[in-house]
C-alpha cells in the first residue's frame, strides 16, 4: 500500500493547479451526471454511477501510470547525468587534482595523469611528484584569485584555476592556441622610417663622385642589415628610407641595439665624411596608418634628441632609446634660424598678449633667453612679459632683475605667475623656452590654461613628455644654450630706423645665459655659439658686467666647497657627490659643483646628488662628452644633453637616490659595451 502511494505521489515538475482543477471538474460532472440520472429514471442513473465509477478508476490509474513513468525517467535522467559527469571527469581533455591541507593527492583524473606519468600519486605531496606544479599551485594561492592564469608547465601552457577552498585544481591544455596568438604576435608589422642627419651638409661639400660612394655605401649597408634580419626596405629619397619587419625580426633588431648605427658612423668618419643615422620604429597596432604616423613621430623625436638614436615606441607607449652615443652635429643654418624668427614674429602679431616662461628654478640662460623672446613680441607691438615672481629667484638671476628693474625702460618685462593668470585671454600666446618638459614648467597653471596657443624654444634633446600640437617648435639639441637660439632670431628683426631690440643689460643678460650654459665656451660650444656671443656684444653687451652678475656669494660657495669634498669615484672616470639627506641645496649650486667635479683630473663625468625639499632628491648630471649622462637620467625619469642631465626622484634619501643611480650607472654600461 505504501508502494502504491508512493508512486502515486505526482512528481513536483508535473503538479500543476490547473490539471488537477480539470481532473475535479471532470469527476464532480460525472457524478453529477449519475445523481441526475437517478432522478430521471433509477435504472438510467445506476448506468451514469457505474460509468462515474469507472472514470475514477482509470483517473487514479493514469495518474499512477504517469507518477511511475515520470519517476522512472526522473531515475534515468540522473543516472545518465551523473555517467556523464563521471565520464567527462575522466576523459575530457581537462586536467583535474583533487589535494588536501597538507597539500596530498587524493585524486588525479586520467588526463592529468598523462602530464605527471608516475602511476602511483594518492597519498603523496604534489611538491614530491613535481615541484614546478606545486610551485605554480602556491603562486595561484597567493594572488588569492580564482581567476584563470595562463602558465607554463612541462613544456606546455595550461590555462589553471585553483579553488583553495574546495582543494582543486584544474588545468586545461591551451599550447595549440598559445602558438597561434604567438604567431600572430611574432608577424604583425613594424613600421620604421630611416633618416640619414647630416646627409645635404655633407653633400654641399663633396664631390658628385663622392657623394656617390656614399651613397652606395650607406644604400648597401643598410640592405644588407635589413636582409639578415628578413626586414623590407626601401629608400624612398635621398636621405630617407622606409623600413618594414615583423615583429619576431624587430626583437632580434633590438638584440643587436641596431648596430648598424655605430657601423655606419665609425666607417664614414675613417673617411672624413661621418655620417649618422636618425631611426623611428612604431609597432603595436592593428592599423597601419597609425603605425606609419607613429613612426614619423618617433623619426621627430630622434631628431629632436640630436639624431644618431633610434626610437622605438608603440602608440600610447613609452619610448625605447638606442643609440645616440656621439655628440648632436650641428645641422642648424642661418636659413632655418631666418624662418624661425619670421614665423614667430608672425605668431606674435596676431596674439592680443604673450607670456615667456622659463623652466622652474629657472637659471641665467631661461631668463636671459626669455628676456630675448619678450623683446621680440614688443618689437611689434604687443604686450609681453617674462613670468617669474622676483622674489623667489637665486642669486645671480636676482642681480639681474634687480638691475632690470631699476633701467629707465622697459623695467616691467617681469610678472608674478599670479597676475599673469588673472590677465590670460584666449587669445594669449604662451612661449616656454630653455625646457620642453611640461612637467617643470614654471607655472604649471598657465601652461594648462594656454596649451592649445604653446611655442617651444629650446637647446635641450626632446624627450617624450612634450606639449601636444605646439604652434611653433624650435629644439635644436647642438646649440649651446637657449639664448644662442634666440640671439640668433634677433638678429633677423628689423627694428624700425635707429631703435635697438635689446638694451646693454639685457643683451648682457642673454650673454651670461651663454656663459652659464657653455661652462665658459668650453661645452657644447660650436662657431654659431661665439657667432651669437659676438652679436650680443656687438648690440652693447658687457663682458665684465657677465662676471659681476655670475660672481657666487659666499654661502653658495661654501656649500658647493662641501659638497664637492663628499666626491667619491664609484666608475672608472665616473664621480658621485652626494650631500646631507637633512640639508636642502639649491640646484643650481648642486649643477655647479657637478660642474666644479669635470675639473678635476681623470673625471669624465660626475653625478651631484643632493635634497631639493622634503620629499624630493635632485640629481645633477655633467659629462665631458664621451658619457653620455642623458640616457643614465632617462632610465631614472629624468633627460637633458648627452654632456647636461639631471632628474628628480620624489620619497627617496639621498643614499636611496645613490643606490638608484648606480643602478642606472651599470644598466647603461652593460648596454654600451
Amino acid at each position: 500500500m505504501q508502494d502504491f502511494l508512493r508512486k502515486l505521489e505526482l512528481p513536483v515538475f508535473i503538479k500543476d493547479s490547473r490539471l488537477t482543477a480539470s481532473l475535479i471538474i471532470v469527476i464532480g460532472l460525472s457524478f453529477l451526471g449519475s445523481i441526475i440520472g437517478m432522478l430521471m429514471d433509477p435504472l438510467f442513473g445506476l448506468a451514469l454511477f457505474l460509468i462515474f465509477i469507472l472514470t475514477v478508476a482509470f483517473a487514479i490509474y493514469g495518474v499512477y501510470v504517469l507518477a511511475g513513468n515520470a519517476n522512472n525517467f526522473a531515475v534515468n535522467l540522473s543516472y545518465r547525468i551523473k555517467r556523464s559527469e563521471q565520464e567527462a571527469m575522466i576523459k575530457m581533455p581537462l586536467g583535474i587534482l583533487l589535494y588536501d591541507k597538507d597539500f596530498q593527492i587524493q585524486w588525479v583524473n586520467p588526463y592529468l595523469q598523462l602530464y605527471l606519468k608516475e602511476n602511483d600519486l594518492i597519498g603523496h605531496t604534489i611538491e614530491t611528484v613535481d615541484p614546478d606544479l606545486f610551485k605554480l599551485l602556491n603562486e595561484a594561492l597567493e594572488a588569492k584569485t580564482a581567476e584563470n592564469h595562463v602558465v607554463s608547465w612541462d613544456g606546455h601552457q595550461f590555462e589553471m584555476v585553483v579553488q583553495a577552498d574546495l582543494g582543486v585544481i584544474y588545468l586545461l591544455d591551451i599550447s595549440r592556441y598559445a602558438k597561434i596568438e604567438a604567431k600572430y604576435k611574432a608577424e604583425r608589422l613594424a613600421i620604421g622610417q630611416i633618416f640619414i642627419d647630416n646627409y645635404d651638409e655633407l653633400s654641399e661639400t663633396m664631390h658628385d663622385q663622392e657623394l656617390s660612394q656614399m651613397s652606395s655605401y650607406v644604400q648597401n649597408t643598410l640592405s644588407d642589415y635589413a636582409q639578415n634580419y628578413h626586414a623590407y626596405l626601401k629608400r624612398i629619397d635621398e636621405d630617407h628610407f622606409l623600413l618594414i619587419t615583423h615583429m619576431q625580426d624587430l626583437l632580434q633588431l633590438e638584440k643587436d641595439k641596431f648596430s648598424v648605427l655605430d657601423k655606419i658612423r665609425q666607417e664614414t668618419s675613417r673617411s672624413n665624411t661621418p655620417l649618422t643615422l636618425s631611426v623611428g620604429i612604431a609597432y603595436g597596432s592593428s592599423s597601419l596608418t597609425e603605425i606609419a604616423n607613429q613612426a614619423q613621430s618617433n623619426l621627430d623625436l630622434a631628431l629632436g634628441r640630436g639624431g644618431d638614436q633610434v626610437v622605438l615606441r608603440a602608440p600610447g607607449k613609452e619610448a625605447k632609446y638606442y643609440g645616440g652615443k656621439s655628440n648632436p652635429m650641428e645641422r642648424r643654418t642661418r636659413v632655418r634660424a631666418r624662418m624661425v624668427s619670421q614665423a614667430l614674429s608672425e605668431l606674435v602679431k596676431d596674439a592680443d598678449r604673450v607670456f615667456v616662461v622659463g623652466h622652474a628654478r629657472p637659471d641665467m640662460d631661461s631668463v636671459g633667453s626669455g628676456i630675448g623672446v619678450v623683446k621680440i613680441a614688443r618689437l611689434h607691438g604687443v604686450k609681453a612679459n617674462f613670468v617669474l615672481d622676483a622674489n623667489k629667484t637665486n642669486y645671480d638671476v636676482g642681480r639681474l632683475v634687480a638691475r632690470i628693474g631699476q633701467q629707465k625702460v622697459d623695467s616691467d618685462i617681469f610678472i608674478d605667475p599670479s597676475l599673469a593668470l588673472e590677465q590670460v585671454t584666449d587669445k594669449s600666446l604662451l612661449v616656454m623656452v630653455d625646457h620642453s618638459k611640461y612637467s617643470i614648467t614654471y607655472s604649471k597653471p598657465l601652461y594648462d590654461r594656454l596649451k592649445n596657443r604653446i611655442i617651444v624654444i629650446d637647446h635641450h634633446r626632446r624627450g617624450e613628455e612634450f606639449p601636444e600640437n605646439p604652434m611653433l617648435t624650435y629644439v635644436e639639441p647642438y646649440a649651446s644654450s637657449a639664448s644662442e637660439l634666440v640671439a640668433e632670431m634677433i638678429e633677423y628683426q628689423q627694428p624700425a630706423g635707429s631703435q635697438q631690440v635689446l638694451t646693454d643689460l639685457e643683451a648682457t643678460g642673454m650673454l651670461a645665459g651663454i656663459v652659464v650654459d657653455s661652462k665658459e665656451f668650453s661645452l657644447r660650444t660650436g662657431t654659431r655659439t661665439f657667432d651669437a656671443a659676438s652679436y650680443l656684444r656687438s648690440i652693447g653687451a658687457d663682458t665684465s658686467l657677465v662676471s659681476v652678475l655670475l660672481k657666487e656669494d659666499k654661502e653658495s660657495f661654501l656649500q658647493r666647497t662641501h659638497l664637492v669634498a663628499t666626491l667619491e669615484m664609484v666608475r672608472p672616470k665616473m664621480a658621485v657627490l652626494a650631500g646631507p639627506d637633512n640639508q636642502i641645496i639649491d640646484p643650481i649650486i648642486t649643477a655647479q659643483a657637478a660642474d666644479t667635479a669635470l675639473d678635476l683630473e681623470n673625471i669624465g663625468a660626475s653625478f651631484a646628488i643632493t635634497r631639493r625639499s622634503s620629499d624630493m632628491v635632485g640629481i645633477s648630471a655633467r659629462s665631458m662628452g664621451k658619457i653620455n649622462v642623458q640616457l643614465i637620467m632617462e632610465k631614472l625619469g629624468g633627460g637633458g644633453h648627452l654632456s647636461n642631465a639631471a632628474t628628480q626622484l620624489k620619497d627617496v634619501t639621498v643614499d636611496q637616490a645613490k643606490e638608484k643611480l648606480l643602478q642606472a650607472i651599470d644598466q647603461y654600461e652593460q648596454e654600451n659595451e
